[in-house]
């Protein structure tokens, strides 16, 4: 049984930090590029970072260039997402996303963490 289930999410004020985590069961964690997305009411899901299976390749949004970090322990099934110097429009339900396409494409979705900056 595949899971996915995003953790950290909460409440800050903004220029704060948050970690979220997303701890994966039910499939070969390393063999999957992991993704993080956002989404707010009423707009599409937003792609804010990426990495790749074993760690060694990273992009991001431009509006959270410079401010997070992804990053990823295979030993534990876990990927991050370090989000510093929080402004209030990066408050969205976030969900982390495992992707593989080869041989055939997968695709697997977590539960979503609510991530609230305000003052």
């Amino acid at each position: 049984q595949v899971q996915l289930v995003a953790s950290g999410g909460g409440l800050v004020q903004p220029g704060g930090s948050l970690r979220l985590s997303c701890a994966a069961s039910g499939f070969t964690f390393s063999s999957y590029a992991m993704r993080w997305y956002r989404q707010t009411p009423g707009k599409e899901r937003e792609l804010v970072a990426a990495i790749g299976s074993v760690g060694g390749s990273t992009s991001y949004a431009d509006a959270v260039k410079g401010r997070f970090t992804i990053s990823r322990d295979n030993a534990k099934n876990t990927v991050y997402l370090q989000m510093n110097s929080l402004k209030p429009e990066d408050t969205a339900v976030y969900y982390c996303n495992a992707r593989r396409l080869v041989p055939q494409t997968y695709d697997y979705w977590g539960q979503g963490t609510q991530v609230t900056v305000s003052s």
